[in-house]
């Protein structure tokens, strides 16, 4: 039986359900670049080249296992431009008696599989992701009679399931969650690791010349390309941080400091949401340095807290809430980003920083995603969707599955809580608390009114007195409601007037607000 299974550009995992128990004889792998992919949204070039080039080094790689490769690139004159066209030019050409393919990370991408059987004519066996610790199945099921689908309680169930820093049926040291300890704010520091940097090879330099050509008008530069693109790179990125910057990982997770793009951060995610990396088997790896005594608990559990917790909980909550998730909108927000998120270009440093090393790299750490950029998209009230597409467009790592809920849902509230249990806003003080940025600002964060006065405090207190009828009763809002009712009517006015006039400034334009 000759068996036809297309491995798409998220599926670059040599141990694939599509490929298991699979003669390669009577097997040909498809892999597709087609137009509909880079271009559904504006992606930063070089998640274009990322994709494409790993795509054809993950390619090379299974003709040396052994598979047959039917490969289509980009700039196939014959290409479709689809998945679904590219399919049926493949059916043509090798005559398959059947169809074998891993289920979709996306929603969109899942429509075009179920349509395939009926299309073509033959048998479609779609299979379930193994790379994930959770089944959708799993999922629903721990969430159909909970009233709040709370993070850290799931994290708890895949701590167990997985028996990651687990004593028994306890948890190691007692607590489950460590992260209190993470929130130190960071110097900077000669001996801060680096990550590795991959010069392009041959394959990734014809990738950077080709997107280059036809994708002119997309954000980001090309310039300084030096991400991984096999799963050799890869794995080699992922030693040197268990080695050199996991130890410290823990207490500067939600540090920044100007200048410096990564701090202690894996930069793994692009890896692991593409499939050249295990996420389970970086957990295991992690684990096994708190128990040799080489990174202490607090680092380990939160990055183990990031894959097994958070990452599982976005997909489980994306699939689980349908297609519609991406037009919620609790807050009632509709204001359409500055443009600034697409030049870098502000005075505002700390959003500088964090969207200018975005355009060059595309990539920023989370808390320059949550706590400025997400913040400042949050306080004046952008689009949530709007604010979704720029995350999808912009960042190498970024597929809807992980993205919308971590964006839609955590950083803009735009499902009214279903992912995080309040707003994820603050004023300047927890940038300049956590950072240098502030110091390096034209804005004053000390100053809540006039020109120098930083736009996150007046942004601040408006969004808190905008939302009250929706916000008041949660009870981690009720601080900040009291501080807001402390203030005397005069300072009430006058911060409200700050953020009119500097929201009036963002809608006419003026990229230098």
């Amino acid at each position: 039986m000759k068996t036809l299974i297309p491995v798409l550009g998220d599926q670059l995992t040599p141990t694939l359900s599509a490929l298991q128990h699979m003669r390669k004889a009577d097997a040909v792998v498809l892999m597709m670049e087609v137009d509909e992919e880079t271009r559904y949204v504006r992606h930063h070039r070089q998640k274009i080249a990322y994709i494409l080039s790993a795509m054809r080094h993950h390619a090379d790689a299974l003709r040396a296992a052994g598979w047959t490769v039917d490969y289509v690139a980009l700039d196939d004159p014959d290409n479709s431009g689809s998945f679904t066209g590219e399919v049926a030019r493949a059916v043509e050409r090798h005559s398959p008696d059947r169809i074998v393919v891993t289920e979709a990370g996306e929603w969109r991408v899942a429509a075009m599989l179920e349509a395939w059987e009926t299309l073509f004519g033959l048998p479609v066996e779609i299979r379930p992701d193994t790379r994930f610790v959770a089944s959708h199945a799993a999922f629903d099921d721990w969430a159909k009679d909970r009233a709040e689908l709370t993070m850290e309680f799931f994290y708890r169930v895949m701590r167990r399931q997985t028996g990651l820093l687990m004593d028994g049926d306890k948890p190691v040291g007692d607590r489950w969650n460590f992260d209190k300890e993470n929130r130190k704010p960071a110097k900077a520091d000669l001996l801060m690791p680096r990550p590795l940097s991959f010069t392009p090879d041959a394959i990734t330099q014809d990738v950077l010349a080709l997107v280059a050509a036809r994708f002119p008008d997309h954000p980001g530069a090309l310039d300084g390309f030096d991400w991984a693109v096999t799963a050799k790179d890869a794995e080699r990125q992922a030693k040197a941080f268990l080695k050199h910057a996991l130890p410290r990982f823990g207490d500067y997770e939600d540090a920044m400091l100007t200048g410096e793009r990564h701090l202690w951060h894996s930069i793994l995610s692009p890896y692991i949401n593409s499939g050249l990396l295990d996420p389970l088997d970086l957990c295991r790896r992690a684990e096994a340095e708190y128990r040799a005594g080489r990174a202490p608990l607090n680092s380990v559990e939160g990055y183990i807290r990031q894959i097994i917790g958070w990452r599982e909980f976005m997909r489980g909550i994306y699939w689980r809430e349908g297609p519609d998730y991406v037009t919620r909108n609790h807050l009632d927000h509709h204001r359409p980003l500055p443009d600034f998120y697409w030049t870098g270009e502000t005075d505002m440093h700390c959003l500088s920083e964090a969207i200018g090393q975005t355009l060059e790299t595309a990539h920023a750490h989370h808390i320059q995603r949550l706590m400025v950029t997400g913040n400042f998209a949050l306080l004046i009230g952008a689009d949530p969707a709007a604010v979704h597409r720029w995350y999808l467009e912009i960042y190498v790592d970024a597929y809807e599955w992980v993205e919308l809920p971590n964006t839609l849902g955590m950083s803009q509230y735009g499902d009214g809580g279903l992912v995080g249990s309040k707003p994820y806003i603050s004023s300047g003080a927890y940038i300049d608390r956590m950072s240098d940025y502030c110091g390096h600002c034209r804005y004053d964060v000390k100053q809540k009114t006039g020109p120098d006065a930083c736009p996150y405090n007046a942004l601040y207190w408006d969004f808190i007195a905008r939302h009250e009828d929706r916000l008041k009763d949660n009870r981690r809002m009720a601080l900040p409601y009291r501080n807001w009712a402390k203030q005397t009517p005069a300072q009430r006015k006058a911060v409200r007037a700050q953020a009119a006039a500097f929201l009036a400034t963002l809608d006419a334009g003026d990229d230098a607000a």
